[in-house]
């Protein structure tokens, strides 16, 4: 079994389950990773109350998100190899109880400065758990089945940051913003208790470890502090860069400089190293290169609409926290039901086809968002996201059934910690992407609509008489009508000019997709005997 293990073959030896039976490990080991996934968007919602909570302006509140995500991507390409130095099931626990932890600290913070220092620990801690989790189903489950196993298991990644919105916003009108962090504490025991009794670390991988330290450790301290520069800084750039007009700032610029120059030397090191703490070798196999470029794809559409989807709601058509995050949760629904055929399907169908599929799905999901207007329903935003979501299963699964083709088992905690980093890193690209575009495209469409709104334009003179005339109808005085009329006009342009530029972004995430699809006939097929492969 050992040579088999050797040759990428799967090897019962690696099981975490031991003599239990190995879908119980899916269950355990998904209740932190949604603790993690639904809190990553769960704070998006809080942000307003937590500012007024602590005193702070918006603007300052947002470093609560940028010090978590931050704290994430730093943490998340470097996981694998913390599990191999300290052993995976220690690792995880470690992670699991400092989240827990740090969440605890949140619900407590008694000011700002407290706050983000509490989230660049959760960050830690979270950012270990959803790559060594995979590991651990990969080493569980015989290629067979691991469609069904993964699929099982994707239901958290992708459902966690559907609902999180909804269970966020429903939190902050009817609790206090604390319980948005609060609420991890009892989800956080009762997986370091379950983890103690269900998960064991297998003797095949603790030889691996007594080998690997047998050698004498030696830590990349360099290729570290590259790493931590480059992601650090990425992060910063892309979750501030709107907020102070990009590389017009100062301190954007500077941290966009140190990512790049911290990425170029970080490159070259790593592939010089004996013991890199990043296995960059693993992006010269076509498949896993392509997987991570449909994986950071997948975290755009994921994050980006999960984010800006309510925000729609809530700042064109003026719905509440909940309504907004209940419009998702029709999508969430769907995606249960979902994916549980896509893992059937994805150990019957060439992967390829199923990711063209899906990508093509999430391209007319685009196109469709592209259709709404100002006078949409909640249903048409309900269903709009429900067609998206049944894209995403066909998406999520066999994207990794091709990135783990022929790999080592050997390198699986690399390869999930990068394929989780591709992800992470795809949902701070969207986030930005669609907010700069949102920012510059709506004033754009208001300057536009503004040059038609003057006296001389006869369409202007009518509306605006006859809001007057309602109005003056209502018992206004002529004065405080016209007022009235013209502020009204304005907020419909500017609602209007809001509108277009959602539209616009729904157009630009359709574009990107479908230029996408062609990387799809540049993948290998996987061999049958492979079967599909872990998330």
């Amino acid at each position: 079994m050992a040579a088999e293990a050797a040759h990428g073959e799967w090897s019962p030896a690696r099981s975490v389950a031991g003599r239990r039976n190995p879908w119980t490990i899916i269950a355990v080991i998904s209740i932190a990773t949604f603790m993690v996934v639904l809190d990553t968007s769960i704070a998006n919602v809080a942000l307003q109350h937590i500012a007024g909570g602590l005193a702070a302006s918006y603007d300052e509140a947002t470093w609560v998100i940028t010090s978590f995500l931050v704290a994430n991507a730093v943490i998340v390409p470097i996981s694998g190899w913390l599990a191999d130095v300290i052993g995976r099931k220690r690792y995880y626990m470690i992670s699991v109880a400092l989240f827990t932890l740090a969440s605890l600290l949140c619900g407590l913070a008694p000011n700002l400065a407290f706050l983000v220092a509490a989230r660049v620990l959760q960050g830690i801690g979270g950012g270990g758990l959803a790559p060594v989790e995979q590991s651990m189903m990969v080493d569980t489950f015989p290629p067979a089945k691991r469609g069904a196993a993964f699929a099982a298991y994707g239901v958290v990644v992708i459902v966690g940051p559907i609902l999180g919105p909804t269970l966020g916003g429903w939190i902050t009108d009817n609790l206090s913003w604390h319980w948005v962090f609060l609420i991890n504490l009892p989800v956080g025991l009762l997986s370091l208790a379950l983890v103690t009794i269900f998960v064991r670390e297998s003797p095949a991988l603790r030889k691996e470890r007594r080998k690997l330290l047998s050698k004498g450790l030696r830590i990349d301290w360099q290729g570290f502090a590259l790493l931590a520069l480059f992601l650090g800084c990425l992060e910063v750039t892309l979750d501030r860069g709107q907020r102070e007009d990009w590389f017009s700032s100062p301190m954007i610029t500077t941290f966009a400089i140190v990512s790049g120059l911290a990425l170029v030397t970080f490159i070259p090191w790593e592939l010089t190293r004996r013991d890199p703490i990043v296995h960059i070798r693993l992006f010269a196999r076509r498949n896993f290169m392509i997987s991570n470029i449909f994986m950071l794809l997948m975290g755009v559409i994921i994050f980006g609409t999960t984010q800006f989807i309510p925000q729609l709601l809530q700042e064109v058509l003026g719905y509440t926290a909940t309504n907004a995050g209940l419009a998702l949760t029709m999508g969430g629904i769907a995606t249960l039901f979902v994916m549980p055929i896509s893992g059937f399907l994805s150990g019957r169908i060439d992967p390829r086809y199923l990711i063209a599929f899906a990508l093509l799905t999430q391209g007319v999901a685009m196109w469709n968002m592209g259709t709404l207007d100002t006078q949409m329903s909640f249903d048409d935003a309900a269903i709009a996201r429900l067609i998206q979501s049944v894209g995403l299963p066909f998406l999520f699964i066999p994207i990794t059934a091709a990135a783990y083709v022929g790999l080592d088992p050997r390198f699986n905690n690399q390869a999930s910690a990068l394929l989780n980093a591709a992800r992470n890193l795809g949902g701070t690209f969207g986030i930005s992407l669609v907010q700069t575009l949102l920012a510059r495209d709506s004033q754009i469409h208001q300057a536009r609509y503004a040059e038609t709104l003057n006296p001389l334009n006869p369409n202007y003179e009518k509306a605006i008489s006859q809001a007057i005339h309602v109005l003056m109808g209502q018992g206004m005085s002529q004065i405080d009508a016209a007022r009235a009329a013209v502020a009204q006009l304005y907020r419909t342009l500017g609602q209007q000019a809001s509108m277009l530029a959602y539209i616009d972004v729904f157009h630009t995430l359709m574009f990107m997709v479908f230029a996408s699809v062609p990387l799809v006939l540049l993948m290998h097929r996987p061999r049958k005997s492979a079967g599909p492969a872990p998330v």
